[in-house]
């Protein structure tokens, strides 16, 4: 009785969650997006570092989230441009003097050249983190924070294209 029960419960478990008509973000991105992108980082002067996380970081999300292929410009279908505008610092908190914790404002523009046109999205992110008091420990924090931020407005993009393709899903 009890595996028959088991059985039961997971054949509605099944139906349960396939009826719910959740769709992954890369289907609803294929609305907006062909198979084919080329991906552009314009660096910015202040923060060179950044640019080759930058350019990393979305070449892996068109793959694993766009389900698409990085091209040359010349091949591609599609054209993302991302300006790092570079990143802000506001003390949050001092202990005798010297800053504890602070805030970083990253953003970054992104133009996208798409089936439906071109689009332009400005995105910034704030990442609030602690300082140590070594210069070696504090450079490395600095540029982890700015990371983190840069991580969160290419999931914000990730999060504005799909609801884009969402949209133009439902027309």
């Amino acid at each position: 009785m009890n595996t028959i029960l088991k059985f039961w419960m997971t054949i509605s478990m099944v139906l349960f969650v396939s009826a719910c008509g959740y769709k992954p973000s890369s289907h609803m991105i294929k609305h907006i997006f062909s198979d084919t992108v080329y991906v552009e980082v314009l660096v910015d002067r202040a923060e060179p570092e950044n640019a080759p996380f930058l350019k990393d970081e979305m070449n892996r999300l068109v793959y694993t989230r766009f389900k698409g292929h990085r091209v040359p410009k010349e091949q591609a279908q599609n054209q993302i441009r991302i300006s790092y505008a570079g990143s802000t610092f506001t003390p949050l908190a001092y202990k005798d003097g010297y800053v504890t914790r602070y805030r970083v404002n990253v953003s970054v523009k992104f133009d996208m050249i798409t089936k439906e046109g071109k689009i332009e999205k400005n995105i910034s992110s704030i990442v609030e983190t602690d300082i140590q008091a070594s210069a070696l420990t504090s450079s490395v924090l600095r540029t982890e924070a700015i990371r983190k931020g840069l991580e969160k407005t290419l999931d914000e993009f990730l999060a504005y294209a799909s609801a884009k393709g969402m949209l133009k899903e439902n027309e």
